[in-house]
């Protein structure tokens, strides 16, 4: 049975689509942007306060499901600059010090509301 996620504390989506949709123990969270929650608007600041910003959309996400980062299995990363490549895996590895899941990354032409990294999962919940 699939089960629609709306995390508390998450930014409101920005279009027809859920935080996340758990199925059994698997949660695919939908790609999150740098939305601030309390202002609903793009994060201020450089690269890495949108990356931070990701991560902490996602863990909150993650805890709403039921899980968190131990029990991603498989992100995708997009970015519309690969020369940030190295400045997001420096931030990311923080948040995965060890076991990492799994990853694909991709440069794109454009990110919603003008966003320079956008980050979907795939988690188990135990």
């Amino acid at each position: 049975m699939k089960k629609i996620i709306e995390a508390e504390g998450a930014p409101r989506a920005v279009g027809p689509y859920s935080h996340a949709v758990r199925v059994e123990n698997l949660v695919f969270t939908s790609g999150q942007v740098p939305i601030d929650p309390g202002t609903g608007k793009l994060v201020e600041g450089d690269f890495d306060a949108q990356v931070r910003r990701v991560m902490e959309n996602l863990r909150t996400v993650l805890m709403a499901s039921g899980t968190d980062f131990s029990g991603v299995v498989k992100a995708t990363v997009f970015l519309d600059d690969l020369r940030n490549f190295g400045r997001f895996n420096k931030i990311y590895s923080e948040y995965f010090p060890h076991q990492p899941p799994a990853r694909s990354a991709f440069q794109v032409a454009a990110l919603p509301l003008g966003a320079m990294v956008e980050v979907e999962m795939i988690a188990f919940v135990a």
